[in-house]
């Protein structure tokens, strides 16, 4: 029986049990901006970031609770990513949620449990323990969707988000047991040793795997099961939105990795087929009904929904004549892609929530009218978000993408080279809707003549994230080296 290993799990340890004392404190709060609850938040999530850059540091891998949990540096970046996430979500969110009642002890908790589940999700080895974490992360999201109780629109996005949602953890669940029926085991190296082998029932073990796909493919948000990702956007208030557009996406990409890659390598070849299908169909519908939006919440949930395409094109290149270089390479561009997609998500909704004041929500393309003459910084900010998004150098976004066409382009596939030209003309589509909102900031008269706010925390915050999508963009290799060593390192392990 392997060790309990307690300190390999000192930052889930942690956050459950500052989350408790958030819970408990903020009953003795009684200043409106819940000041003392915010700031031993940020100190709680403070923390647990320094805990995950220790392990991160030391490059170890390892097993705990009795092998359930895997320690790797993937793991810890990814959970180091969530973190700073939902920090910064916070930060961003302070003035907004306060000026629609939204700022309770609730908002703070939940946001603590969603990030332990998306913990628990990254770090599981276990189907029972990827599952508990994924619930975890859901239940709190609804929770945070729902938290505006006098808003229609938003009650309306809860309840889609909830029953969409719940279908999405039913197909993950149904899969997962379908799998352990034909493994007879909930342990990802055992699932891997099954399917190996080749004893088991390959009829089964398809049929799980469609059901496991499509769950991801729920959780991600992608074509075909993308219909909950504009409503929840557009109707939940945009603080509640940025929680569910940044960190949850990292826990996605981690439980894709731990799923797909770690127990059903073996099976490779058949989903492989089944993400290309998906990556080319969220490219195609994300870029293509963006352009049609004019509100722009609605506009980056398709944007979003299109970039998660373009992030599973990285899983495609995996088994090619037994060349596990592009593997590698294809994952780690896709890891890349992911955090790249997630930095600047943040200071877009950031930025809007910054723009929105008490009884308006700055949320349609055309309140961004003439924004570069009210405000030249905040202008060239989201102009910088708009570029890294629509994959123009020097921002982080372009090399990322680069890095998943390289890795399609060097296993000298024509499937796969045909699949990266089709990548690019989408792409360049989907060009269009971002330069349109740079063209508005820039080019027409302002709609909107009230003074912005000044959130000096909040502007702080938006300019060193413009700093980090341009300086990563300017100087990528770090990111990238990064990114490389910690999948090869969690697939080595």
């Amino acid at each position: 029986m392997n060790n309990m290993n307690w300190l390999a799990v000192a930052p889930e340890i942690f956050l459950l049990a500052m989350a408790c004392v958030v819970l408990l404190a903020d009953l003795y709060v009684t200043c409106p901006q819940r000041r003392p609850t915010y700031w031993l938040t940020m100190l709680t999530l403070a923390g647990v970031a320094g805990l995950h850059i220790g392990y991160l540091d030391s490059e170890v891998s390892g097993y705990a609770m009795q092998g359930m949990i895997v320690t790797d540096p993937m793991g810890h970046l990814l959970a180091l990513c969530a973190t700073l996430a939902v920090m910064a979500s916070l930060a961003y969110s302070q003035a907004y949620a306060g000026a629609r009642d939204m700022l309770k002890g609730e908002l703070f908790t939940l946001s603590l449990f969603s990030l332990l589940g998306i913990s628990i999700m990254i770090a599981g080895n276990n189907f029972l323990v990827i599952y508990l974490g994924l619930e975890l992360m859901s239940l709190s999201l609804y929770a945070v969707v729902a938290l505006r109780r006098d808003h229609a629109q938003a009650t309306e996005a809860a309840m889609k988000y909830f029953v969409l949602g719940a279908l999405a953890s039913g197909f993950l669940l149904y899969g997962l047991s379908m799998m352990y029926g034909a493994t007879g085991s909930l342990d990802l190296a055992e699932v891997y040793k099954a399917t190996l082998a080749g004893t088991i029932n390959k009829q089964v073990l398809a049929f799980g795997l469609v059901f496991i796909v499509s769950g991801l493919a729920f959780k991600l948000g992608v074509v075909p099961f993308h219909m909950w990702v504009p409503d929840v956007y557009q109707g939940a208030p945009t603080a509640a939105t940025l929680l569910v557009a940044g960190a949850p996406k990292l826990a996605a990409f981690a439980i894709t990795i731990r799923l797909l890659v770690e127990g059903l390598i073996n099976t490779a070849t058949d989903w492989q087929q089944m993400l290309m299908i998906l990556a080319v169909l969220s490219m195609a519908v994300g870029n293509l009904a963006a352009i049609a939006q004019t509100n722009l919440k609605r506009m980056l949930a398709y944007s979003g929904i299109a970039q998660l395409g373009f992030m599973l094109l990285g899983f495609v290149p995996t088994v090619v004549a037994g060349n596990t270089v592009a593997a590698g390479n294809g994952y780690g561009s896709s890891l890349c892609n992911v955090l790249t997609y997630v930095l600047t998500t943040l200071g877009t909704f950031g930025l809007i929530m910054l723009l929105s004041r008490p009884g308006f929500e700055s949320e349609q393309v055309g309140d961004l009218s003439g924004l570069a003459k009210r405000s030249p910084w905040l202008a060239a900010v989201m102009a910088i978000f708009m570029f890294s998004l629509a994959g123009i150098p020097p921002t982080v976004g372009f090399y990322a993408k680069l890095a998943v066409l390289q890795s399609l382009i060097t296993t000298n596939s024509p499937l796969l080279l045909q699949l990266s030209i089709v990548a690019v003309v989408l792409s360049l589509i989907g060009a269009f809707y971002y330069l349109r909102v740079v063209k508005v900031m820039y080019f027409d008269e302002p709609v909107d003549t009230a003074p912005i706010a000044q959130g000096g925390e909040a502007r702080a915050l938006l300019s060193l994230n413009a700093l980090a999508v341009l300086g990563l963009g300017i100087l990528p290799s770090g990111l990238m080296t990064l990114c490389a060593s910690a999948i090869t390192q969690a697939l080595a392990g």
